[in-house]
């Protein structure tokens, strides 16, 4: 359905895209993932062209769309685009958000409109909010009512803009399991996530981009498990860390506590997970004698799920695990209990202690 030849945007002097070159077939599920700032948002953007290439050429169905003898309103009208902020229109109900464009530009009588309306909205999971305005929902349900919008403008293929990055965690499942029932629909759809899992379950095909590029392009199975190159394994492999340091006994743990929860959030970390985190965050800021310059640190690993707390403290080297003081027996058992790793090193005059958390 798309084929991009030789794709290339510049800003003035900055390169963007360079020498971008894809084949995306009807009904396939391509999620381009990769580092913030190689791309991606601009790819998807140049297919529809809301930016206007630089050079290169691209085809929707054989049609050239950069040609200057193209009808490029009508050969747009393939694609749908779903952006990371929803672009509702406020003063409109939810009904009257997915009916206009079918009226002002497929020509749908107002019943027609608001018939096929209703019927995406019930797709969504939303048929009750049909008479609600975009104020009165969640940004879970308004994401799912821009899908929706899109969909009642009758595309053949659907573009997304990191669809969940704008929402609460808490949210980000309901706009993905929508996504999901459309492939299974077979739409023809292009997705730029930093959602790796559901990247890995939903796509036919990977694009991992970097350096404006696709650097390397493959089946879920090949990109997730066996990355040929190195900066594919690299991203895939990457450790995601919160770093606070704390300078004062008076440091405030109930900020840094919430902080933690956030990031785990962020992360889709299970809530006993996260507990455990915040929990043993606070045992291991109780042994410490010296807080001139200590630093926490919380790593989540993409590859594993796995949760790391570290803690490095200055001062001569002392393992707080071992030869414990009465008041530090009971955070040293609480520790060894909800972890199932622990060490110790003494490293560049740091005292440094390593706690991998237990999944559950």
């Amino acid at each position: 359905m798309i084929q991009v030849q030789n794709l290339s945007k510049h800003f003035g002097s900055l390169v963007v895209l360079k020498d971008i070159n894809a084949d995306i077939r009807k009904g396939e599920v391509i999620s381009v993932i990769g580092p913030s700032g190689t791309g991606k948002s601009t790819f998807l953007r140049c297919l529809n062209l809301l930016e206007m290439p630089t050079g290169g050429s691209i085809l929707i169905d054989g049609i050239p769309l950069l040609d200057r003898h193209t009808n490029v309103p009508r050969l747009r009208r393939k694609m749908g685009m779903v952006f990371q902020s929803f672009n509702l229109y406020n003063h409109l109900t939810v009904i009257e958000n997915l009916s206009i464009g079918p009226r002002k530009l497929l020509g749908k009588t107002r019943e027609e409109a608001h018939r096929k309306g209703m019927e995406l909205l019930k797709l969504v999971g939303l048929g009750e909010k049909a008479y609600a305005f975009p104020d009165e929902l969640s940004g879970g349900q308004k994401q799912r009512v821009a899908i929706a919008r899109c969909m009642a403008m009758e595309p053949e293929i659907l573009l997304f803009d990191e669809p969940t990055s704008a929402l609460d965690p808490t949210m980000v499942s309901e706009v993905l399991a929508v996504i999901r029932r459309l492939a299974r629909e077979g739409m023809t759809m292009v997705i730029v996530t930093h959602e790796m899992e559901f990247a890995r379950n939903i796509s036919t095909r990977v694009f991992y981009m970097d350096e404006g590029l696709i650097y390397e392009e493959g089946s879920s199975e090949q990109i997730f498990d066996q990355p040929r190159k190195e900066k594919t394994r690299a991203f895939l492999h990457r450790i995601r860390s919160l770093e606070r340091k704390i300078s004062s006994p008076d440091y405030d743990l109930y900020a840094l506590q919430a902080e933690m929860e956030a990031f785990c959030d962020k992360h889709m970390v299970t809530k006993r997970v996260a507990g455990y985190a915040v929990h043993m965050t606070e045992e291991v800021l109780c042994l410490q004698k010296d807080f001139s310059d200590v630093r926490i640190s919380l790593s989540y690993s993409e590859k594993d799920g796995s949760l790391e707390l570290e803690c490095s403290s200055a001062g001569p080297g002392r393992n707080p695990l071992e030869e414990p003081g009465e008041e530090e027996e009971i955070p040293i058992r609480l520790i060894r209990a909800r972890c199932s790793q622990v060490d110790y090193r003494y490293e560049g005059g740091k005292n440094i202690l390593t706690l991998l958390l237990k999944k559950e």
